[in-house]
């Protein structure tokens, strides 16, 4: 059997351990929490510069998908100019 004295030391022993133990788990999470905290800061503002980026490519698409709508729809046109004048002209040989 262990006498009083020693199992008070294994007791503070123990409890030194303990209290050592927590400071250390309570450090570790802080970090963990601080290291998180800056990745996701740092994703958000990649992710908004890339939106920036993405935003800006999407209207310049659009700027040329209208201007190439407009030119197809002008070409469409001059197409069919030219057939009514081929009809015409084809009518009077004809004629």
């Amino acid at each position: 059997m262990k006498n009083k004295s020693t199992q008070k030391n294994t007791q503070g022993f123990l409890e030194k351990g303990m209290k050592k133990t927590g400071k250390f788990l309570v450090k570790t999470n802080d970090l963990a929490l601080t290291r998180t905290e800056e990745a996701v800061t740092t994703s958000l503002e990649f992710t908004a510069q890339w939106q920036a980026v993405a935003d800006k490519a999407i209207k310049g698409g659009l700027k040329l998908a209208a201007n190439q709508q407009d030119l197809v729809f002008d070409i469409l046109n001059e197409i069919k100019n030219q057939a009514v004048e081929s009809k015409k002209r084809f009518s009077k040989l004809v004629a």
